[in-house]
Formats: structure tokens, sequence, C-alpha cells
């Protein structure tokens, strides 16, 4: 199964990591290294996660304060935010899956 970002949060994953790697070296590669374990557990069994918005699911992501909001497509599992725990949910419930990566 694709995944797919829309691209608000492309731009969230990559100002994450380009704050951690501000904060430490190499930092930003644990971080990008966590969200593509998190992703890989989203397409081995995208539905064990809890819904949390209408049919978006979210997973915690191991070791960082971040979520990834998601939902199962027919043939693809969309992205809609790569979100940090500190940041308001109305942020992500107004993302439409019409957005395209650009």
């Amino acid at each position: 199964m694709q995944v797919r970002l829309l691209p608000e949060a492309e731009k969230e994953l990559f100002e994450a990591a380009q704050w951690y790697s501000q904060q430490a070296v190499g930092l930003d590669y644990e971080f990008i290294r966590c969200i593509d374990e998190a992703m890989a557990r989203i397409v081995r069994a995208p539905l064990m996660f809890p819904a949390v918005h209408r049919d978006r699911r979210r997973i915690i992501v191991k070791r960082f304060p971040y979520s990834i909001i998601f939902d199962v497509m027919e043939d693809e599992i969309l992205i809609y935010a790569i979100f940090h725990f500190s940041r308001s949910p109305k942020r992500w419930k107004r993302r439409s899956k019409n957005e395209t990566v650009k």
C-alpha cells in the first residue's frame, strides 16, 4: 500500500527534522527513523490504530512528542499531519484529502 503525505504534513516533517538537527548532532536522523518506523507500522496494520476524528486515525511516534494523523483509503494511506502534541488539533482537522502533493 502506498503512503502519500499532504503538503502540510510534508512541511511539518521537514520543519520538525530541521528543528531537531539544531538541537543535537544526528537527532534529526533519529526523528526521521522514528517517523519511518511509525509509517511502516501503519502500512502493516492501519486499522489497529484508533480513529480520532471521523475516519482519521492516529499513531503516536516513539521517543518524540509527535503523532501521525492518517486515513486509510482504498489504495493508499493518506497522511494528514505529523503533529506535535503541543499544537491544537484544529490545524489538521480542517485538512482535506483533496489536497495534492506538489
